[in-house]
């Protein structure tokens, strides 16, 4: 809904405001399918307003998959903080992901997705973010698995690379073979064998 006339402009609301809007948009369709002018009409702000705080199409997906990606890792270690220490606690970022890959309208991860509608573009802001979003996965994989009694910090490094792998993974199938997708469960088994085999 347009400014009324005369009225302040709050340029953090706007600005939140458009990224909603855009990461609707964008979870719905490809990006490369979604145009300026369609975000700034949804947000309810003009073209003008949408490249005054975001400078280009690419910056406002940055900045879009930046904030999933936030949000994902804070919802990823919130909701996995009280599981039973040890393996447990690794096998339960798992847990979560299988309960959220079963979701009616679950449709991959949306910062990979936004990195996949490239298409072979060169958008070095968007893969940085994506890059840094998979460093955060990482990152939190080998705290757990430390925590869990793997005390070499390479082998760590290692099982945290092909936990990610295995979530990634399952992302992806569960994606192409919907609601029944048994992916998020085989990929748990595999991550539990591995974690029994470092412990």
């Amino acid at each position: 809904m347009p400014v009324p006339k005369g009225a302040r402009i709050d340029p953090a609301e706007t600005q939140t405001r458009l990224l909603d809007s855009a990461e609707r948009l964008f979870a719905d369709r490809a990006m490369h399918s979604v145009g300026v002018n369609e975000i700034a009409a949804e947000a309810g702000a003009s073209k003008l307003s949408l490249y005054r705080y975001f400078p280009s199409k690419a910056e406002l997906a940055a900045r879009v998959v930046a904030r999933r990606s936030d949000h994902i890792h804070e919802w990823l270690r919130r909701e996995t903080a009280d599981a039973e220490p040890g393996p447990g606690r690794v096998l339960a970022i798992f847990d979560l992901l299988i309960d959220w890959f079963s979701q009616p309208r679950y449709r991959g991860c949306a910062v990979l997705n936004t990195v996949t509608d490239l298409r072979g573009d060169d958008e070095p802001q968007v893969r940085a973010t994506a890059r840094s979003h998979l460093d955060s996965y990482r990152d939190l994989l080998r705290t757990r698995i430390l925590d869990a009694g793997v005390t070499d910090l390479p082998r760590a490094d290692s099982l945290a690379r092909q936990l990610l792998l295995l979530i990634e993974g399952a992302t992806a199938v569960s994606v192409v073979d919907g609601e029944a997708s048994s992916a998020g469960s085989d990929a748990r088994k595999a991550a539990e064998i591995l974690l029994s085999m470092a412990l």
